[in-house]
């Protein structure tokens, strides 16, 4: 059996995945939270085969702990250790032949998986000035890593890579160029290693060759984006410089004028950090209607509460706009495919961002789109002119792929 483990590091925890590639199925899996604080959280999930020798994984047994501290990521790495000799499956049984690192932001340096070594380990803590939130918790999940798993090979998959392909003109914005390049301002995108797994499994799915299909990927969770996919190549995303660009999110403005921010410093007088608050973690859902869930939002509007209708109107409204306009840049489309936590579980949402493309032939049938289901699905009527299919991301089996691929 061949498995890798999939380190997924951030400032305050470590999530990872033990996936067993013969089969692609994840074999076990935690999460370690509060890396640093005063009680951290473990919890650590071992996955068995049903009887029957199904594929997926049928039978989870869970282990959950909060008594300690925990100081750091080479601590949190002893944590996982003790807690797969303990629950299983052991590593011993199964060592891993590589770790995949997901990493958020890999500026313009980095366009594939890559092998780590101590000058890529630099360049991404380098890159933690485009991603401060993100960037230094991966380097200190893999510096912890690659100690304690010294023998095999580490792996950096990048969320910014997939969209390396998109044009000059999708990737530019029209500020100075010089101030421009010193400052490697551009739109990078994220949520790539979904973007890509989502329209690779929407091709095979539809049993036709992913170079020929023109798709629209919604990956809808607390975080959301889009992208346009052409022949397997990212040619548009919503995601810009930082995630913060784009669609309405669970607590992310998505787009605003950039003079709001100027206002909020002139007239409000708030500073750089207090803005940064308010667009990244006190807008979006939460800042219009007070709840980030989804659940929650349509709840809301089902009960007829206008902070809830009103937020749920915003969402929809660009999710339209983008589905427009990203049709209109790829001269058309074969697929519309939704995925993430939003996108897979909520049937008013795919119904209501496609309303309005009816005269391009997207139609979705009412009860497919209503049924509930797991795994990958067409909810487009019979006679609609596009796929629209809901696709499961699965961001930890991509990571592994590229790894295994590399080991």
């Amino acid at each position: 059996m061949s498995v890798v483990l999939v380190i997924n590091s951030g400032s305050s925890s470590l999530k990872y995945s033990l996936i067993d590639m013969d089969r692609e199925v994840p074999v076990g899996e935690g999460l370690i939270e509060r890396i640093g604080q005063d009680s951290s959280e473990v919890t650590h999930t071992v996955r068995r085969t049903a009887d029957d020798g199904e594929p997926t994984p049928a039978v989870l047994d869970s282990t959950h702990g909060s008594s300690r501290r925990i100081s750091d990521h080479d601590e949190a790495m002893s944590v996982m250790l003790a807690q797969f000799e303990e629950h299983g499956p052991h590593l011993s049984e199964m060592p891993p032949v590589a770790v995949g690192h997901r990493v958020v932001h890999g500026g313009a340096r980095f366009f594939a998986p890559t092998l780590i070594d101590d000058l890529i380990e630099i360049n991404i803590e380098d890159l933690s000035v485009l991603a401060p939130l993100h960037n230094p918790g991966a380097v200190a999940g893999i510096r912890a890593a690659r100690r304690t798993f010294s023998d095999v090979p580490h792996v950096a998959v990048f969320d910014t890579a997939f969209h390396q392909t998109l044009p000059p003109a999708a990737h530019t914005y029209a500020i100075e160029r010089r101030v421009a390049k010193r400052h490697r301002i551009r739109r990078y995108g994220f949520h790539g290693t979904s973007h890509k797994y989502v329209s690779e499994q929407a091709a095979k799915f539809l049993d036709r060759p992913l170079t020929e299909l023109k798709q629209l990927v919604f990956h809808l969770g607390n975080g959301a984006s889009v992208t346009a996919v052409d022949g397997g190549r990212s040619v548009e995303t919503s995601m810009g410089m930082t995630p913060l660009e784009g669609l309405v999110m669970g607590t992310r403005s998505g787009d605003i004028d950039p003079a709001v921010v100027l206002h909020l410093s002139r007239v409000a007088q708030l500073t750089t950090k207090e803005i940064d608050e308010l667009l990244n973690k006190k807008s979006g859902l939460l800042g219009l209607a007070g709840r980030v869930d989804m659940r929650d939002i349509l709840s809301g509007v089902e009960a007829g509460e206008e902070a809830a209708t009103l937020a749920f109107d915003v969402y929809i409204h660009r999710l339209r706009a983008y589905a427009g306009a990203y049709i209109a840049q790829l001269g058309g489309v074969d697929v519309i495919s939704f995925t993430a936590g939003v996108g897979e579980n909520a049937a008013r949402v795919r119904a209501e961002a496609l309303a309005t493309l009816g005269f391009f032939g997207v139609r979705i049938d009412a009860d497919r789109n209503a049924a509930p289901a797991s795994g990958i699905r067409r909810i487009s009527s019979d006679d609609s002119a596009v796929e629209i299919l809901v696709v499961p991301t699965d961001e930890e089996l991509e990571i592994a792929r590229q790894a295994y691929g590399l080991a």
